[in-house]
């Protein structure tokens, strides 16, 4: 027997890892090539305690070889059994290799065997197949044949997710199911050839959480010498699970790392694996800019001979040998790689020498000149149009013809550009860069996964459709954290026809399956759906973050909520439905066996539960803020009570970093979260900046701070009414409840009867008998809500005003009920406190024509769905077919403001903007531009560009003149790429708030 050793050499081996319990027994699979009974012409992969052994050709791809091991292994993890490993074929084997590479594979395509047509020529496909008779001896093979080394890499880590191996079981602790039976069906198994040439992810914004964990986990211990973290034993994880996940491209870690000097062995440590390196937008010729800070800096001894600015005018000569030292480093360590054309300043900002289109040119060429030097001409290059760099393509320059042109969102998961359809054919064609995690204006987001996957469908779609397709790479900020949307990202990008809109929901579900198994996948799906759902309403660092007016008069307030205090009920209902949320997590966790408990808690549990404690912080102390205004007694205890979450924050922070799976993930929950905008205690860049200091991110502290209230020892009445911040018999004002309608869609409206003392005080409430109060006497000692509906059988008819009388503790209070009970005989949305709100998919009537149709896009509107014309390669036009249209009553006449609420998209076509109109009935449409209209137009950094991201939302309004009755309220297409998510009607009564106000009561 010839054993293959498969043991890499010493210094990349991984640190060991926690082990974790045993599993039970695994259930059968119901979908796939790798089932648990066996039958007639199936290979048995492993049967009755036995596995069947790997066999791999020494003089394969080294990726190959390796990959081999990592098999073994997983085959071992699923069984408990570990396989042989060998050079030479022996029956009922495996055979692993490469096509014009492997001896044994293509032995058996001489003998006629395996048929390879489908793979010799093709990029990355790979085919399995159980093959009869393969050679002499040998009566039944696996085999796993690949068209070139990374092809034969995801051929085998495609049966390890297969028989159940996760991609995620080292960076989130996912253990397989226990299984003794595993048989491959008969056929050929394919993935196909992937769609995009080059898929990756970058590295980016790795501090504090990668920055601290991976020097504890990779340092000194294992590297001697290079103990920062970032070395080949951190880097051997990250490829290896880009390789599970099907990525073959990488951007490394840049902020205060460079990954050619934190440790000499990492690009061949890439090229072992067989992972294609990059750099990022900000890193051309395949240096990262950390080399230079570190070498050529004034005052150190600069081996290049310049004066350390980091200025091609200033420091040519310098610059240019820099880039050469890069491409020779590349030419000798001989990786695969792609080069970064075109320059930025250092630190991720705008050139220091100008943005001229000429100097742009001149680095372009002289770069060029240096490959061409090197014989490096035939490497792929890129261009990414990041920031102000897309202003040199809207002005005209265009890089040579080879260069793929990346294109880039606008950090908040919004494309900026794409190419137009007319262009001429590129040879380097196009790619994309896109965001999950981004530190800048408006505010660092950082924490969690905060990533809404029809969105991310939603720009990956235009993206292809408009012909980007060479490379696509996403900034996923410390990796972990991240998991879902970059694997998605990753499989939308391998093939996009395979995920249409309609089939996201198989999408969660496999995903959920893959790491917790079938039985539990569609209620785990639900809560990560919901989950993403709520958190793109409002990202969590921007929790304390209010941000008013339009365009430059935009105003922030970081010391109070986005979410209504007083109208239509906002903070108590979106922190009720996180509190639902985590609940319903909590629940599944009970359920889940002890060894899946781990990858539990860091893929599903733990963000869950933390926002939803964070959120429940956030109620508390907004309140506390506002109770203490109002001298309510209540004060106190939310002072309290916002105490208590944060030491639930933090607690649920040591967890993670001391206690889950062992220990293993030490510093890595220290992401600061909550005391972002602290001007007077982080300095200038508090309002966006993560609060840090000396580079150690202080524990998070509560901002704005709570307040506590001494209070005298009396009793003493207070009031406060729904729909105001003002408290009685203090205000001036009177103090009326909002308008009671029949119509009216939220379920009541309430009073709030408070104690500004210490002493407990009876009270009571007298009103008209049709006035429903639940509690209409009692005794308060901090306070007490009543709940005011109104008995419409008994109400009168047309609109009237009513005191409600409240008593206690020697004083009295009126309360004003305006009750509305006009007859009316409504279609449609029916008006109701001052507005109609209606959900985007909610038409009456979805009116297509010209080819062009309306797509309803779940969950994609911060209240509902998102609906958006297709296809979104449709021409722009003028507003005369396509349409939405909403029937709807209105009580009154006058003026009325339409707003519409749209996703923050921006202009990605060259032309006039991004325009949709609105109408009512036969009158003449109007037509909106949403960039031009609040200024958003230059999506660099703007305010109002921060707004439109910070809310998701993009909001716009026309005016009209309507008389009571039914209209139509016609929304029409003018260009593609426009999601609009909820229109409301203003009639006089719209009140402000965070996601508008409830969906008005429909009438069919």
């Amino acid at each position: 027997m010839k054993v293959l050793s498969l043991l890499l050499p010493l210094a990349l081996l991984a640190p060991a890892v926690p082990t974790a319990a045993a599993e039970p027994v695994a259930q059968s699979r119901t979908e796939g090539y790798v089932v648990d009974v066996g039958g007639p012409s199936r290979f048995p992969l492993a049967s009755k305690g036995r596995v069947a052994p790997l066999v791999v050709s020494p003089d394969d791809f080294p990726g190959v070889v390796r990959v081999v091991g990592d098999l073994r292994d997983d085959v071992e993890r699923v069984t408990g059994v570990r396989p042989v490993v060998r050079d030479d074929a022996v029956d009922g084997a495996v055979i692993v290799g490469t096509v014009g590479r492997s001896p044994l594979v293509d032995d058996l395509v001489r003998r006629g065997k395996l048929d390879v047509s489908g793979l010799r020529g093709k990029w990355e496909t790979s085919v399995q197949q159980v093959v009869q008779n393969p050679l002499p001896g040998v009566r039944r093979a696996l085999v796993i044949a690949g068209s070139d080394q990374r092809g034969t890499i995801y051929g085998a880590y495609d049966v390890s997710r297969e028989i159940g191996v996760s991609p995620w079981y080292f960076w989130d602790d996912v253990q397989p199911r226990k299984r003794t039976e595993l048989h491959v069906l008969p056929g050929r198994h394919s993935q196909g050839t992937p769609a995009v040439k080059y898929r990756g992810f970058f590295i980016n914004d790795e501090n504090p959480q990668l920055g601290r964990w991976a020097p504890k986990f990779f340092g000194n211990g294992h590297a001697p010498g290079f103990p920062n973290g970032f070395n080949r034993h951190f880097y051997a994880k990250v490829f290896e699970t880009m390789l599970r996940l099907k990525a073959n491209y990488l951007w490394p870690a840049v902020w205060g790392r460079a990954f050619a000097e934190d440790d000499p062995l990492n690009h061949r440590t890439a090229k072992e694996y067989g992972v294609v390196m990059g750099t990022s937008h900000e890193a051309p010729m395949m240096r990262g800019i950390e080399e230079w800070n570190r070498h050529a800096r004034p005052g150190v001894s600069d081996p290049y001979g310049g004066n350390g600015d980091w200025s091609f005018r200033r420091n040519q000569d310098a610059i240019k040998q820099y880039w050469t030292d890069g491409v020779k480093r590349m030419k000798e360590q001989d990786f695969e790689g792609v080069v970064t054309l075109g320059m930025r300043g250092n630190g991720d900002v705008s050139l220091p020498d100008g943005d001229g289109i000429e100097l742009m040119q001149e680095i372009l060429a002289s770069q060029r000149e240096i490959l061409a030097r090197e014989g490096m001409t035939d490497v792929p290059q890129v261009q990414t149009l990041y920031k102000e760099v897309q202003r040199y393509w809207d002005q005209g320059l265009r890089p040579p013809d080879d260069v793929t042109v990346v294109f880039c969102d606008d950090n908040w998961g919004n494309m900026r550009k794409l190419p137009a359809r007319d262009l001429p054919p590129r040879s380097g064609g196009y790619g994309l860069y896109y965001h999950f995690d981004y530190v800048g204006g408006g505010r660092n987001y950082k924490w969690v996964d905060t990533n809404l996957l029809p969105n991310i469908w939603d720009q990956l779609n235009q993206s292809y459709q408009y012909g980007v397709d060479r490379l696509w790479v996403v900034n996923v900020g410390d990796l972990k954290n991240n998991e879902l949307p970059l694997q998605f990202f990753l499989d939308y990008a391998w093939n996009p026809n395979r995920w249409p809109l309609e089939k996201l929901g198989e999408w969660e579900r496999r995903y959920a399956a893959q790491n917790f198994g079938a039985a539990r996948a569609a209620g785990i799906a639900s809560v990560l759906r919901d989950y993403s759902k709520l958190q793109s309403d409002r990202k969590p660092e921007l929790l304390n973050r209010r941000i008013s007016g339009e365009g430059t008069t935009v105003v922030y307030d970081d010391q109070a909520t986005p979410f209504s205090l007083t109208d239509y009920q906002e903070i108590e209902r979106v922190t009720a439905q996180w509190q639902e949320l985590a609940e319903r997590a909590e629940r599944i966790k009970r359920s889940l066996p002890a060894y899946l408990q781990d990858g539990y808690h860091q893929l599903v549990y733990y963000q869950v539960k933390a926002s939803a404690n964070l959120y429940a912080l956030r109620l508390a102390e907004f309140k506390n803020l506002l109770y203490v205004a109002q001298g309510r007694a209540s004060a106190n205890a939310l002072a309290a009570e916002t105490e208590a979450r944060f030491a639930e924050d933090q607690a649920m922070s040591d967890y993670y970093n001391n206690v889950l799976a062992g220990g293993k993930w030490q510093g890595f929950q220290t992401q600061p979260k909550i005391g972002y905008g602290d001007i007077a205690r982080y300095g200038p860049n508090a309002p966006w900046q993560q609060p840090e200091l000396n580079h150690e991110a202080l524990p998070d502290e509560v901002f704005p701070a709570v307040k506590r209230i001494e209070l005298p020892a009396v009793a003493e009445l207070g009031v406060a009414v729904d729909g105001s911040d003002q408290w009685w018999p203090a205000s001036s004002t009177a103090a009326v409840l909002p308008e009671f309608s029949r119509w009216q869609s939220q379920p009541g409206q309430f009073v709030d009867v408070f104690n500004r003392g210490s002493v407990p005080f009876d009270y009571s409430v007298t009103s008209e008998p049709w006035i429903r109060v639940d509690r209409p006497k009692g005794t308060v000692t901090e306070q007490t809500r009543l709940q005011v509906r109104v008995d419409w059988s008994k109400a009168p008819a047309g609109r009237t005003t009513t005191p409600i009388t409240i008593t206690g503790a020697g004083r009295t209070v009126r309360v004003d009920a305006v009750v509305d009970n006009t007859p009316l005989r409504p279609r449609g949305f029916v008006e109701a406190n001052g507005y109609v709100s209606m959900e985007a998919a909610h038409a009456t009537r979805m009116v297509g024509g010209d080819g062009v149709r309306w797509q309803v896009i779940h969950d994609l509107g911060r209240t509902g769905d998102g609906v958006e014309p297709f296809p979104v390669t449709a021409p722009s036009r003028n507003p005369d077919g396509p349409r939405l249209e909403y029937e709807l009553t209105l009580k009154t006449s006058g003026p009325v403001t339409v707003w519409a609420h749209l996703s923050p998209r921006n202009p990605v076509l060259s032309g006039s903007g991004l325009r949709y109109a609105v109408s009512f009935d036969g009158q003449a449409p109007q037509v909106v531009d949403i960039t031009a209209a609040t200024g958003a137009n230059d999506t660099t950094m703007n305010k109002q560009w921060e707004r439109n991201t910070s809310d998701n939302v993009n909001r716009t309004a026309t005016r009209h003149e309507l008389g009571a009755g039914v209209h139509t309220l016609k929304f029409w297409m003018v260009d593609p790429t426009v999601v609009v998510q909820k229109l409301v009607v203003d009639t006089g009564g719209l009140k402000a708030s965070y996601l508008g106000p409830p969906e008005s009561k429909i009438v069919h």
